[in-house]
């Protein structure tokens, strides 16, 4: 038996079908399309926002930075002096720390510690003072020069780390860069610290410093992180001054 006659079209209903099916998926085509190019479109412009934030805060850090170290040159000669006269060793203290993405990097401070101070460390281990465990801090460390309590108070010592600023191992605003002892004992979650480059300052800095609980400096890093802006930068910056002339928080 034929069966091709019980299963063709009738007259014109094919092609009327074809139609039908044309115009519908081309009309998804179209929807699709449109989608599309409003992916990429937004795609583009959240990538141009985040190369121009980028691109504005490294043109403020290279300044900024030039600027302060040009403008402070008389302190930094004053702070050597002081520094030799006070204890033997070496005028500034290199020390490695971990940057963006894990990056290692020398950080550059004023020695305010006798030369033998991380031998010492060791000893001093278990009267950290830090909550966490992570970050070691004692109020009366006596490793501490005495010239070291001062420049340490007003925190002058980290000044010569407006060098490392302005060659782009880190920012005026930004995570303070860690040890990387203490980035080997970070869990996941805290590895977020290192998705931007690290700062001198930042917001734990300028609310209490190391009054702050290590966890408590981690959920206001991550806080920067997620609301970075120029503007919010300007805001720390400002916020850093009233903080070191109080002092609080700062051994």
């Amino acid at each position: 038996m034929n069966h091709a006659k019980y299963t063709q079209y009738p007259s014109g209903r094919e092609e009327d079908d074809r139609k039908q099916l044309f115009e519908r998926y081309e009309h998804i085509g179209r929807v699709a399309f449109r989608n599309t190019l409003r992916l990429y479109a937004k795609r583009a412009v959240w990538v141009a926002v985040v190369r121009t934030t980028f691109l504005t805060k490294r043109l403020f850090d290279i300044f900024a930075s030039a600027f302060f170290l040009i403008l402070l040159a008389p302190l930094f000669v004053a702070c050597a002096i002081a520094i030799h006269r006070d204890s033997p060793g070496p005028i500034f203290f290199k020390q490695t720390r971990v940057g963006r993405w894990g990056k290692l990097f020398p950080m550059w401070k004023f020695r305010s510690m006798y030369i033998d101070a991380e031998a010492r460390k060791k000893e001093l281990e278990k009267l950290n003072e830090m909550n966490g465990g992570v970050l070691f801090k004692m109020k009366e460390d006596p490793r501490i020069t005495k010239v070291g309590k001062f420049i340490r108070k007003a925190s002058i010592d980290e000044l010569p780390q407006l060098w490392n600023v302005l060659i782009g191992n880190m920012s005026l605003v930004g995570p303070r860069p860690a040890l990387p002892s203490e980035v080997n004992q970070y869990s996941l979650a805290e590895r977020r610290r290192l998705e931007v480059i690290p700062g001198i300052t930042c917001i734990w800095q300028v609310s209490g410093r190391s009054d702050i609980p290590f966890d408590q400096q981690v959920g206001l890093d991550v806080e920067y992180i997620e609301s970075q802006s120029f503007w919010l930068d300007v805001k720390l910056l400002l916020l850093t001054i009233p903080a070191v002339l109080l002092g609080r928080g700062a051994y």
